[in-house]
């Protein structure tokens, strides 16, 4: 039999029980039947089989199945690195000087001349990972330019070598959306936002410095990225800032079988204004790869202490700041009028409440202009910081907010040294959203937070931190409340709301199987639940041991 022939085969899937977070079948759904990529029924596993006496049947035993988890904001195509880049998660390089080994050690058969980079470098799970600046990355080389990218993606630490490359001096200015980090009027090798990503990555017409891995090394990258997203039971991934590369990337990855997971691309704004005169509007594509909407920043990293906020906080150098302003005030209107007239979906990133305002105020009067198209709901990537008045012109304009959902538990101690307990017990508002009635996504923002969407429900039906501070108990959901999240909230936030987050009768047969029942288990142990397989139209993508 065919492909095709059995994709017109109906599949009886049963298990202990079905969540089609639909509320029509309440708890006694107990199995679903797929005909192709889509659910056609579900209920009861007798009445089913009767029904369709010739269909196939998988026992999936005492799993629980759930809507496939939908990231609405990760990085996958960032991670695709080919192995060209040295590993300094604090997992694997633990110290300061276990970073300069494992660079020293990528220089020793690297060419001189040629760039070492390493990525994922947490400076507060490093020991002495301030020390972790441009005179020892002098000590891993004098021979090479040497960079290392932050795990956020919002700053970077070079050494003289790369500084000169970048021609950044100590009579350099800070770059517009940027800093140079500086210690007695000496640059640190610590570069912040644009410094960083146009100074190494280049812009417009400057090349990037850093090296770039070859088409056939991204595919491969991706394909193991993307599988260790369907291991956590991610079914659906929308990647939060793709460049031309990266859609051709996506498409050799579809069209060489790699692609296990549904991907929406948010096109980075600078590239947007060729889109629309090629017929890439928002929605282009299908269900397995399409054009999710427009990608800007407005401001910079709420863990990493660079975001935009009102009121003065412990940044991060540990003195007082306001955060960084990536995008002049003129530059964002600009941006969110031209993309918002062009019937676009905007993705603006923005964490603190200065940025949210700057950025409301810009869709506050595009809408004003020209109304919104039917299903041209924007959205703000992170909302991180927001008080009553900006939740209230998130609700009147119908944006969709897009938070972490990991954060509080993974960066709770970054969190509180920034902003203090007050403020940081307010940071990622799920229920604040929620009962306002406003459509809430779920988002891991991988590689800056754990991908897990099991760990994102811990932390928010808890609001417990790793250190065991509970940063905002008013702030929890229910555990069923955290799940919509991650699967009806997500699927609003791209527009397909209407076939993909549930699991009902002309929906996608995306979902996960789960050994315990994330419903009924103790919030405290979410993430502890085994994901036991990973199905995208009624097909197993992955599958557990045994």
């Amino acid at each position: 039999m065919t492909r095709a022939e059995e994709g017109h085969r109906p599949q009886v899937v049963r298990a202990r029980r079905v969540v089609t977070m639909g509320g029509h079948t309440g708890g006694a759904a107990d199995a679903l039947v797929t005909l192709g990529e889509r659910v056609i029924a579900v209920g009861a596993a007798p009445e089913l089989l009767d029904r369709f006496p010739g269909a196939d049947v998988v026992d999936l035993g005492r799993g629980v199945v759930v809507p496939g988890f939908n990231d609405a904001h990760a990085h996958p195509s960032v991670l695709a690195d080919g192995g060209l880049y040295v590993d300094l998660a604090p997992t694997v390089t633990g110290s300061a000087e276990e970073v300069r080994r494992a660079l020293a050690e990528r220089a020793a058969r690297t060419p001189d001349g040629a760039w070492v980079v390493g990525h994922n470098f947490d400076v507060s799970r490093t020991e002495d990972g301030g020390a972790v600046g441009r005179d020892l990355l002098d000590r891993v080389s004098a021979r090479h330019p040497v960079l290392i990218i932050h795990y956020s993606y919002h700053g970077a630490v070079a050494n003289s070598a790369a500084l000169a490359a970048a021609g950044y001096d100590e009579g350099t200015p800070d770059p517009v959306g940027g800093e140079l980090v500086r210690d007695g009027g000496r640059l640190t090798g610590v570069v912040w936002e644009r410094a960083w990503t146009e100074g190494f990555f280049g812009h417009g017409a400057k090349p990037a410095l850093v090296p770039v891995p070859t088409a056939e090394a991204r595919v491969e990258s991706l394909r193991r990225i993307v599988g260790e997203m369907n291991a956590a039971g991610i079914t659906s991934i929308c990647d939060a800032m793709v460049h031309p590369a990266d859609w051709e990337l996506y498409q050799r990855a579809r069209d060489g079988g790699a692609l296990t997971a549904r991907i929406g691309m948010l096109l980075w704004y600078e590239h947007f204004d060729p889109a629309p005169r090629l017929g890439l509007g928002t929605g282009f594509g299908d269900e397995w790869l399409r054009f999710t909407g427009v990608k800007m920043m407005a401001d910079g990293a709420v863990s990493g202490g660079t975001c935009l906020c009102s009121r003065p906080y412990n940044g991060a150098q540990g003195e007082p700041t306001g955060g960084i302003q990536v995008m002049p005030d003129e530059e964002i209107t600009e941006v969110v009028h031209r993309v918002h007239a062009a019937g676009g979906r905007l993705a603006v990133h923005a964490n603190g409440d200065l940025a949210i305002g700057k950025v409301l105020d810009a869709m506050e009067d595009a809408a004003a202009r020209v109304p919104a198209r039917p299903g041209q709901a924007h959205r703000i990537e992170h909302c991180s910081v927001v008080d009553e008045r900006l939740v209230e012109r998130i609700r009147r304009l119908g944006v969709i907010p897009v938070p972490f959902g990991a954060f509080v538990r993974y960066h709770g101690r970054n969190l509180v040294a920034h902003y203090g307990v007050e403020r940081a017990a307010r940071i990622s508002p799920h229920r604040t959203f929620r009962e306002a009635g406003i459509t809430v996504a779920g988002s891991s923002d991988h590689p800056c937070g754990p991908p897990e969407p099991l760990y994102a429900l811990q932390s928010m039906t808890t609001r417990r931190s790793l250190d065991g501070t509970v940063l905002g108990e008013d702030e929890r959901l229910t555990p069923y409340e955290a799940l919509e999240v991650y699967t009806a909230g997500s699927a609003a936030a791209s527009g397909e709301e209407h076939f993909k987050g549930r699991l009902l009768p002309g929906f996608l047969a995306d979902f996960t199987v789960l050994a315990e029942d994330p419903l009924r288990a103790d919030p405290e142990g979410l993430a502890g639940i085994p994901v036991t397989s990973t199905w995208v139209g009624g097909r197993p993508v992955w599958e557990g041991p045994a």
